[in-house]
């Protein structure tokens, strides 16, 4: 090799370090901890754009901006056992940062892209594997739809069968349709979810599980939903000791994962258990940041992301796909004048009621038909089934506000002959709402049912 040559090979090697050596590194410094927010210096960033703080030990860890003000840039760690010292240095995500005799890039950990690869997957709210399975190379990367034109989108027009006799019968639901699960503790919830979830006709299912008992996540998927239901779903987990930041983004990712979905033209079913805990964790992260309560102590910010949350599922723009959706809303002392339960009642398309009274007597699915409703079943239902569902449900509310005065013996049989037919009736019906959690009653057989149980009260008249 000539010097030339020589000379041309140095040349080369010292172009390709210098293209390598990047032109600027950003870092800022962490200054404060007010809460759950740290407070960063010198480093300004766009709301929602990863960090990463390195450590004095050398690890690091991942935070969201969620704010900033006057130089000062607010983040929120994404894992609740993220612990910091005074001073240390914070970078954005994916940009180099100085190690000393080199740069070394600032990775996020990797996170599942949305897409047919998540199908049977368990994953937290920033899409990071929780269930130990290899990440797919090959995956392409997806995204949720976001806003969609409120006149382009599809009508609900079609019933979509939940496997559910009271629901399929009573309360029909339609696909695209987003309704609450009004419930206290203790009253059957994650059962009926599981029903749902295992015993609909849905082609994808999306599982948010947002502020549950770490307990309850592996008895959930592999008790209540399955290991077949499991195939054709998608569980999202955050659970109560994760950051509320985490919880937040759970329940966004969750809809991500459902309208992607969607808008491939699949009917998805997307269950989120809970829509209370999401405002939670947002009331937490929007009082961090000092707003002011304003609703038993939930800022303005909470009855804003609320609708913006539900908003995004429902029918898409283009015929064929759907995200039929329910909401668990979480009921304190088993009322329903919570701030978080009237706004889910005016954003959401009906609601189901679980009655405690019920559950205690031992009546499962514990749905109080009276108290509930379908916005849609009007519209997807015909004039005989809602007929006949009107009369069950007005029979089924004669009985339960006269019971205690017939147990007591003070009523006299043919004083009241409506009541008189409740009660002859009372069994059909109860039986009727009463379903098994490994059975499975498909709508038209449910609908049949319906008809016979009205026709007996009709004759009982």
């Amino acid at each position: 090799m000539t010097a030339t040559d020589q000379a041309l090979v140095r040349l080369g090697a010292a172009l390709r370090r210098l293209h390598s050596t990047p032109t600027s590194v950003r870092c800022g410094r962490l200054v404060r901890i007010n809460g759950l927010i740290l407070e960063v210096e010198g480093l300004p960033l766009a709301l929602d754009q990863r960090a990463l703080i390195r450590t004095g030990d050398g690890r690091t860890i991942e935070a969201c901006c969620v704010s900033f003000d006057h130089g000062i840039t607010h983040l929120m760690a994404l894992d609740a056992d993220a612990s910091v010292g005074p001073g240390a240095l914070v970078y954005p995500a994916g940009t180099p940062a100085d190690a000393g005799a080199h740069f070394e890039l600032m990775e996020r950990r990797r996170a599942l892209p949305i897409g047919q690869s998540l199908l049977g997957r368990i994953v937290d709210g920033f899409g990071r594997p929780l269930d130990d399975l290899p990440i797919a190379l090959s995956a392409l990367p997806g995204q949720g739809s976001g806003r969609l034109n409120p006149l382009r989108r599809t009508q609900i027009a079609q019933p979509m069968d939940v496997g559910v006799r009271a629901i399929n019968g009573l309360l029909t639901v339609g696909r695209g349709q987003r309704v609450g699960i009004f419930a206290g503790t203790g009253v059957g919830k994650s059962v009926l979810l599981g029903m749902l979830a295992r015993r609909s006709e849905a082609d994808v299912v999306v599982v948010g599980l947002i502020g549950e008992r770490g307990r309850e996540v592996r008895e959930f998927c592999e008790d209540i939903l399955g290991a077949e239901a499991l195939k054709r779903s998608v569980v999202v987990v955050a659970t109560a000791d994760s950051a509320p930041l985490a919880r937040v983004r759970g329940a966004w990712f969750a809809t991500d994962v459902a309208t992607w979905f969607r808008d491939q033209g699949r009917n998805v079913l997307l269950i989120m258990d809970s829509l209370t805990r999401f405002a939670m964790a947002q009331r937490e992260i929007a009082l961090g940041l000092g707003e002011p309560p304003v609703a038993r102590g939930y800022p303005p910010s909470v009855f804003q992301r609320l609708p913006e949350l539900v908003e995004r599922v429902g029918n898409s723009e283009v015929a064929g796909g759907s995200v039929t959706a329910f909401y668990t809303v979480l009921l304190d002392d088993d009322e329903s004048s919570d701030p978080v339960a009237d706004t889910a009642r005016g954003v959401l398309d009906g609601h189901i009621f679980l009655s405690r009274d019920l559950a205690d007597a031992g009546h499962y699915p514990a749905i109080d038909v009276e108290r509930s409703i379908s916005r849609v079943m009007p519209k997807v239902a015909d004039a005989a089934q809602i007929e006949r569902a009107r009369l069950v449900k007005r029979m089924f509310g004669r009985y339960q506000r006269s019971r205690d005065l017939v147990a007591m013996g003070a009523y006299s049989a043919g004083a009241d002959p409506e009541l008189d037919t409740a009660l002859r009736v009372w069994p059909g019906i109860a039986a009727y709402l009463q379903q098994s959690p490994e059975d499975r009653v498909d709508r038209m057989t449910a609908l049949g049912q319906l008809m016979t149980l009205g026709l007996d009260i009709q004759r009982g008249r």
